[in-house]
């Protein structure tokens, strides 16, 4: 029995300089698709690439109107990338936040030129709408939702002792405060909005009038929603509210994760490959201490090198090979064909 392969796509505040920049100048199974990304997006679409590239420091990739995007085509590309090297698509899709829509694509709710339009949509619904803010919080949801402030809100349960919350900066300031002052670490996240929060209502109507033009089609493949926690329905998939309205709702990324994880079978190779797409293999940290992960029965793989790593595309041809070691079905070929797309 092989493992299942479960990709995880990252979200706002997992943005990085240059992240994926490797891979995009060295593997043409990711450039191409993210290059088709870009290119659908218009002139919108160089100044994206431009901003992307640009090493650290670059306050550019503060502005969700910059990030959410990049992230998407990032996590999209890396799909298709896995998908085309390994010769198998990964066999459970979850996303957080933005994430969840690119992992909408490689399922095929719409397609790769729609893509496009989902993402401009949402661009549009955001503008204007900045003067919010998201804190990270070292603490269990329990913990920090009795110091919240009026206006503040959880946006998201990241791990067993990682919350997310947004609001108005304001509010979001002085819960920030009492949460320093419970002795709870906080930390701000890269953002300027306040999403997976109520601030965002307004912008998840306008959102849903636009996708309301997109054809959307039921999932191809197995679709964990961080929306709900369970897998992702027929019904939702061709409903415009349904991803619309994750801007204005919490993110359930470890209730989700957490429930993968606890119906693994416990012994050698039944358990799951976590494809980790995030920059800082942050949509790991908290599986790393799950059971199923500390037994070995799963493994935790990124394809990105970390934030030591640079631009390494080296850690993709690592994860292929790890791919092709617990999948019987791969072909021989691809360790010699990962190690080729991923040379310097």
């Amino acid at each position: 029995m092989s493992r299942r392969t479960v990709l995880l796509l990252p979200g706002q505040g997992a943005q990085r300089e240059r992240m994926a920049a490797g891979p995009y100048e060295a593997v043409p199974e990711f450039a191409a698709p993210m290059d088709s990304f870009l290119a659908a997006l218009g002139p919108e679409g160089a100044r994206l690439r431009e901003e992307w590239l640009r090493p650290a420091p670059n306050p550019a990739l503060d502005d969700a109107l910059v990030s959410q995007p990049l992230l998407f085509g990032v996590g999209y590309a890396l799909g298709r990338c896995v998908t085309a090297l390994s010769g198998h698509a990964p066999d459970i899709l979850l996303g957080h936040s933005v994430g969840e829509l690119a992992a909408a694509a490689l399922a095929g709710v719409f397609s790769p030129e729609e893509a496009a339009q989902v993402m401009a949509a949402r661009r549009t619904a955001l503008a204007g709408r900045t003067g919010g803010g998201m804190l990270a919080v070292g603490g269990a949801v329990a913990d920090v939702e009795p110091l919240l402030t009026p206006g503040t809100a959880v946006a998201a349960i990241n791990g067993p002792r990682q919350t997310v919350l947004a609001g108005p900066a304001e509010p979001l300031a002085r819960t920030a405060e009492r949460l320093a002052a419970a002795g709870l670490v906080v930390r701000a996240l890269r953002s300027g909005h306040a999403f997976h929060s109520p601030s965002l209502a307004g912008a998840a109507e306008t959102y849903a009038r636009a996708l309301s033009h997109v054809p959307l089609r039921a999932p191809e493949g197995m679709l964990l929603s961080t929306r709900t926690a369970r897998w992702l329905r027929a019904e939702e998939a061709v409903d415009p509210a349904f991803w619309a309205g994750q801007l204005a709702l919490p993110v359930l990324y470890w209730p989700a994760l957490r429930a993968l994880l606890d119906g693994t079978p416990d012994g050698p190779d039944t358990g799951l490959i976590l494809l980790d797409a995030s920059a800082d293999r942050s949509l790991t940290a908290p599986a790393r201490r799950h059971p199923s992960v500390r037994s070995g029965a799963s493994v935790v793989v990124p394809l990105l090198a970390g934030p030591a790593g640079g631009d390494d595309p080296g850690s993709l041809g690592e994860a292929l090979d790890v791919l092709a070691s617990h999948r019987v079905r791969t072909s021989p070929h691809v360790r010699t064909r990962a190690a080729q797309a991923t040379a310097s």
